[in-house]
């Protein structure tokens, strides 16, 4: 039976300069899924970097929107930060992804480097599970003009430098004001970012499938000020009334240094990424096994 995917692309997480043996593995796992796809009767595409830092040459290439516009699939090796950055620049293609996860198991890179083969088969024959996730579109306001403008899958993370005081935000919800916190910072979490930093500040977990965001503030001031989940058909406007050395962050990858004034928006983005999972897998048995929650039996 012929693959549904018929172009394949590979990206994959590679160290810096340097760290030679660490390259010697990394190409390795690259050419190994890369023999392995051609395998499967795909046509494989490289991309760019991942070829060059491998020296994988010998395979067809293309940069990371080139693949967006050419290829049916993507096979991302790493781990969730890679798949993070990944997910933002090809949300635009449509483009699905799967993880292969180098290391631990992740929240969205679930695909053990170990055995990978037989997970991937029944997906490039079209036996998966679909998994939709929505990204977030925020940009920073400076006197009624946009001076920085990011995606973000997981968050977007307004917060104080490691030796300022605590900064103050005026927070509102589609234009009506809930309330001014001061705080370490204030985070705007998606489903998929509930599990990451939102979840460490005390904030709860949303099933993907909630069309929701949870707004949570980072230790704040006034213990009354607790997490809230809000609907994510609204915007979110974040005001910086106070504090230094306060920056904005989205998905912790991308960085905007913050003034008195400032406003953070932040509305649900019209594109989504597409995540394709192995037939059964579980948004559940991931949490077990990431959180190590109690599975009962002897």
């Amino acid at each position: 039976m012929k693959p549904i995917f018929r172009r394949v692309a590979v990206i994959g997480k590679y160290p810096g300069p340097g760290a030679v043996s660490a390259s010697d593995s990394a190409r390795q796992i690259i050419e190994s899924i890369a023999q392995f796809v051609t395998q499967q009767d795909c046509e494989l595409t490289l991309e760019a970097e991942t070829a060059a830092h491998t020296g994988l040459t010998q395979y067809h290439t293309l940069d990371v929107e080139g693949i967006g516009r050419q290829c049916d699939l993507c096979l991302v090796v790493g781990g969730d930060g890679t798949m993070l950055g990944v997910g933002r620049r090809l949300a635009g293609y449509g483009t699905p992804l799967v993880g292969i996860n180098q290391g631990r198991l992740g929240f969205i890179t679930d695909i053990p480097l170990e055995g990978y083969q037989d997970a991937l088969t029944p997906i490039l024959h079209g036996d998966y599970e679909e998994d939709v996730r929505p990204l977030m579109q925020a940009c920073v306001m400076r006197g009624g003009e946009c001076v920085f403008e990011a995606l973000a899958l997981n968050d977007v993370v307004v917060n104080r430098g490691s030796t300022s005081g605590m900064v103050e935000l005026r927070v509102e919800v589609d234009g009506v004001f809930v309330s001014n916190q001061r705080a370490d910072g204030l985070i705007v979490a998606s489903p998929t970012g509930s599990t990451a930093y939102a979840l460490s500040a005390g904030g709860p977990m949303l099933h993907p499938s909630i069309p929701g965001w949870v707004l949570v503030p980072i230790a704040p001031h006034t213990l009354s000020n607790r997490p809230i989940v809000l609907s994510d058909a609204t915007e979110v406007a974040i005001e910086v009334a106070g504090g230094r050395d306060i920056s904005a962050n989205f998905d912790m990858q991308s960085l905007a240094s913050l003034q008195h004034g400032d406003r953070i928006l932040v509305r649900r983005s019209a594109h989504r990424v597409c995540f394709l999972h192995p037939r059964g897998w579980s948004y559940f048995a991931t949490l077990r096994k990431k959180l190590g929650w109690y599975e009962g039996g002897s």
